[in-house]
């Protein structure tokens, strides 16, 4: 059963591709949406202010062009007070009251209603002049007398008003026009009585009524599906509506509603309200000369239009990132995560010693190196364990066939004791000093079971090895040692330098004519100890050391058996301690030859 852990690591492997996929909606989607949202709301406000700003000047330029209008009415009322015949006809007319049937008093009248023509021709969309001198009313002759319905007018309201101005302008909003019978247009009015040139004497009023395309024209360069516009009075009455298709009172309905009431507390202001069921934003000035308020009124999502299409477009470049990292994680899937999977379940199969694997890669990318680095890895882990069960099979049979050759030696060393025992009988010291020494040997050999021994154990049985070539020699060989500190408990492979100094003394010192130096040294490098073993024997000529160092490379069965013991010596080392350790030959014809033996401290 699989642990926890390797559950885990399983999961995570087969979902790498989520994890890449998450990790990318995590550093672009997710910032790029809170992106969007701080841009939103930035240029929210700032689509706002500029709408904000540019709203209260157009409002205020508004208000001021309609003020200009409606004083250039005023004054050319003023010629009503300047015309001498004008006031000549209104002061008899008032005068003589309902005795007006005679001749002068149709001259009289003639001025008036020319008076009244003349006005209308320099005001611009005026709909019509009225005149009421007495119990009159004077009119434009666009009309006929059987479009009004003229009765007491002196009780009326408007009337009223403008009798107690005493010649002062007073404003009417919208209102359909006075007298008129049938009227469908609603106007807007400005009446002021006429007085006496010289005197506070009323001889007449003054009602010209102006149509609502006067206010449009002023308007309508400001006005568009953006910009509302609406004029109130100082009362609240509706003098102007951009909406025509809504009606006054459904209008001051919505009004009240909104709370816009407190539009006729100040006199100026903005805000944000529900205006006729739609989110708006409202502002508002008042005319200083006429006490009218021109409110403008605009969509707030009118405003943020703009704003709008730009989240649009971010979140578009958001989900489009999200498309992108969903079509990033299919290519991965496919490019990469598959590949890896499919790879480590080979893996696993040349783990469980499966090298039957198919690793074989038609790419030319880096997962196509890849697939044949591990190929090759897989090839050579397998010729190497192949070698590996080859040597382990030699070493089995090597130890078998050394188990039958302990007869031998303990043959021979029992022996060997045997002849000691018979020399030390017979006085014959030399021969028995000799035999003890080779008997030793074969003690050594038999009894040491182990691997490794101590640097210190070795040199004891090279040391015996010596004196019996000593013996053999004579004074022909001479012996010395010299041992860097804490070096004699280095391990060292079983009988691997004795090898080395018989090859020393058969192949060195015995063909050299003069006196042989054999000495064997210790040096520390690093991490490592070097066994020197040298010799001033013949040596060997570059040509052969080379051989000699290219074949200690090579398979044991390619070296000749002159060298066998140096190459056993040499795979023995690399093989129990690394391939970094091992045998390296100097030597030059005629001075002798240096064996290194690099082994490790540890």
């Amino acid at each position: 059963m699989l642990n926890w852990k390797q559950l885990t690591r399983q999961v995570r492997m087969k979902h790498v591709n989520h994890q890449i996929f998450v990790l990318m909606i995590l550093i672009i989607t997710i910032p790029l949406l809170i992106i969007s949202v701080i841009i939103y709301l930035f240029s929210i406000q700032a689509v706002k202010n500029e709408y904000q700003s540019s709203s209260n000047l157009i409002l205020t330029n508004l208000s001021f062009n309609i003020d200009q209008y409606l004083q250039s009415i005023e004054k050319g009322t003023l010629n009503a007070q300047m015309d001498g015949q004008l006031q000549i006809a209104l002061e008899h007319w008032t005068l003589a009251g309902e005795d007006n049937g005679n001749d002068q008093m149709i001259v009289y009248g003639n001025t008036i209603e020319h008076f009244i023509s003349s006005i209308e021709m320099t005001i611009k969309n005026v709909d019509s002049v009225q005149i009421y001198a007495g119990s009159r009313m004077f009119y434009s002759t666009n009309f006929n007398r059987s479009d009004y319905d003229v009765k007491d007018f002196t009780h009326e309201d408007w009337y009223m008003q403008t009798q107690q101005r005493a010649g002062g302008i007073v404003l009417f909003g919208a209102h359909l026009p006075f007298h008129r019978v049938n009227a469908k247009e609603s106007v807007i009015s400005i009446a002021r009585v006429i007085n006496k040139v010289g005197s506070k004497q009323p001889i007449g009023v003054m009602l010209i009524d102006i149509r609502l395309d006067s206010l449009r024209e002023i308007l309508k360069l400001s006005e568009n599906r953006q910009r509302s516009f609406l004029i109130i009075d100082d009362k609240g009455g509706i003098i102007y509506n951009s909406d025509r298709n809504q009606s006054m009172t459904n209008l001051s309905a919505t009004l009240k509603d909104q709370a816009i009431q407190s539009v006729l507390e100040h006199d100026s202001g903005s805000f944000y309200a529900n205006f006729s069921g739609v989110d708006s934003y409202i502002n508002f000035v008042t005319s200083s000369y006429s006490g009218w308020k021109v409110i403008q009124y605009i969509d707030e999502k009118e405003m943020t239009k703009q704003a709008n299409i730009l989240i649009k477009i971010v979140l578009a470049l958001a989900f489009l990132s999200l498309g992108t990292a969903l079509l990033f994680m299919f290519i991965l899937s496919a490019r990469v995560t598959k590949p890896i999977i499919l790879l480590s379940r080979q893996v696993k199969l040349v783990g469980l010693g499966k090298f039957d694997v198919d690793l074989s890669s038609d790419r030319q990318d880096e997962f196509g190196v890849l697939y044949q680095g591990i190929r090759k890895m897989v090839e050579d882990l397998q010729s190497y364990i192949e070698r590996s069960a080859m040597a382990k099979v030699q070493q089995k049979i090597a130890q078998f066939g050394a188990l039958k050759s302990q007869i031998n030696p303990h043959f021979l060393a029992n022996v060997l004791e045997s002849i000691q025992m018979k020399a030390i009988i017979n006085g014959q010291r030399d021969i028995s000093e000799m035999v003890g020494m080779i008997g030793r040997l074969f003690r050594i050999h038999i009894q040491t079971g182990k691997e490794t021994v101590t640097l210190r154990e070795e040199l004891e049985h090279i040391r015996l090895y010596v004196k019996i070539q000593q013996l053999r020699f004579g004074d022909k060989i001479q012996y010395t040692e010299r041992l860097a500190e804490d070096s004699s408990e280095l391990q060292v492979i079983h009988f691997s330098l004795q090898p080395l100094i018989e090859n020393a003394i058969v192949h060195g010192l015995e063909r050299s004519k003069g006196p042989g130096l054999l000495e064997v040294s210790t040096v520390k490098s690093g991490n490592d100890m070097l066994i020197m073993i040298k010799d001033n024997g013949v040596g060997m000529d570059e040509e052969k050391l080379q051989r000699l160092q290219l074949r200690l490379a090579q398979p044991s069965d390619t070296l000749d058996e002159a060298h066998i013991g140096i190459k056993n010596v040499h795979d023995r080392i690399c093989f129990y301690f690394g391939e970094q350790y091992g045998l390296t030959l100097y030597s030059q014809l005629g001075e002798g030859t240096t064996v290194i033996i690099r082994l490790p401290m540890k």
